[in-house]
């Protein structure tokens, strides 16, 4: 059951998706992409500057001083979407002053092109069509004659036909491949989910299994070196379960594991941890509960599972019964012995008839009162 572990969970979950999206994390790329754009602006504005173009100079060292401090506030404060955002209004504001102010005598325009794949990657589908098309709007009209009027940029004819056509089918192809990039990723993802629940659970009862439930029991046991709040375990068995199996099928004894496992998700708390520990044998994890608090919860799950039935091919309905043995954590016990504990719990409910429950070093009748 997810909900036993959190926090292991949600480390576990967020390494897989890590493995899987095997991409660049977008504040490194936003930071790598500034750091890159700084010599390109430098340079830039030297040549403007050898042409006395004072303004060019200063507008574009001020978007490199700012490319720059939006790199160190994300580093101070962390916040992607404000470093997304910054990003995105900058290098918007730089593409659009490249073109109407024809730098380097209108080829800066060509800068363009590196717009749309890099707005797609860091920004979702929404905002890169979004800010896409209001480029290609905006050089549409630079192109126009009534662009050609109030910018007089010197662009003619033929080149703004051709540039207007080859950034729009760079704008589509863009959009196709970050769309294909993001299914595909979406799909890995939900495989490495599925990968990730099947490796911790058990197929036929949909308990957590044994390597999980142990993961379990050490992050209990953590805890409660960490605060000294004592928890119990429950080891379970299904009585008499080679018999049924040999009476009544392997297929019976199959319904008979699923039932007792239902059982103990309905008996059990959701921060309890229920594992199919082998076969027959069930292990569950009592958070904070005491050894008279662990016994009532197992006398529960005992009394419930023999009041139910699996059928048969024969027609009559088949009942069962469990034993369990119960152990309690003490005096910094490690987890082998805790589990031992159990076992001889266990082995002492079934050796004292079946279809009871024991506590490892407390006679029931202390418990029971």
């Amino acid at each position: 059951m997810p909900e036993t572990m959190p926090e292991t969970y949600e480390d576990d979950h967020a390494l897989a998706e890590q493995l899987v999206r095997g991409e660049i994390p977008v504040p490194t790329l936003i930071n790598g992409l500034s750091i890159a754009a700084l010599p390109l602006l430098f340079f830039f504005a030297w040549r403007a500057g050898e042409r006395g173009d004072f303004i060019h100079v200063t507008v574009l060292i001020v978007v490199a001083i700012l490319l720059v401090a939006n790199s160190f506030v994300y580093w101070a404060r962390r916040h992607q979407a404000l470093q997304r955002r910054t990003f995105i209004t900058l290098i918007t504001f730089l593409f659009f002053y490249l073109a109407l102010g024809a730098l380097e005598q209108g080829a800066a325009i060509l800068w363009l092109f590196a717009y749309p794949p890099v707005v797609f990657y860091i920004s979702s589908i929404k905002v890169g069509v979004g800010t896409c098309l209001l480029g290609l709007v905006g050089v549409t009209l630079l192109f126009s004659p009534l662009g050609s009027q109030l910018f007089n940029a010197p662009y003619g004819n033929y080149f703004g036909i051709t540039m207007t056509a080859v950034l729009g089918f760079e704008m589509v192809c863009c959009f196709l491949l970050d769309l294909s990039r993001r299914r595909s990723k979406a799909s890995l993802l939900s495989l490495a989910r599925d990968y990730e629940y099947a490796a911790k659970h058990d197929a036929m009862t949909d308990l957590a299994n044994r390597r999980e439930g142990l993961g379990a029991l050490e992050h209990e046991y953590e805890r409660y070196q960490r605060n000294s709040r004592s928890f119990s375990v429950i080891l379970l068995d299904i009585d008499h379960f080679k018999g049924i199996n040999d009476t009544y099928g392997h297929q019976v004894g199959d319904k008979m594991i699923v039932m007792v496992a239902s059982q103990l998700k309905t008996v059990c708390r959701r921060v309890d941890t229920v594992s199919r520990w082998g076969g027959e044998e069930f292990l569950v994890i009592l958070p904070e509960t005491d050894a008279s608090q662990a016994y009532q919860t197992a006398e529960r799950i005992r009394s419930t599972i023999a009041a139910q039935t699996v059928p048969s091919d024969s027609g009559s309905p088949i009942s069962t019964t469990v034993s369990a043995g119960i152990a309690t954590i003490c005096n910094s016990a490690s987890i082998d012995r805790l589990l031992q504990e159990a076992d001889d719990a266990l082995y002492e409910a079934k050796s004292g008839g079946r279809n009871q429950v024991c506590v490892h070093g407390t006679p029931v009748e202390v418990i029971a009162d």
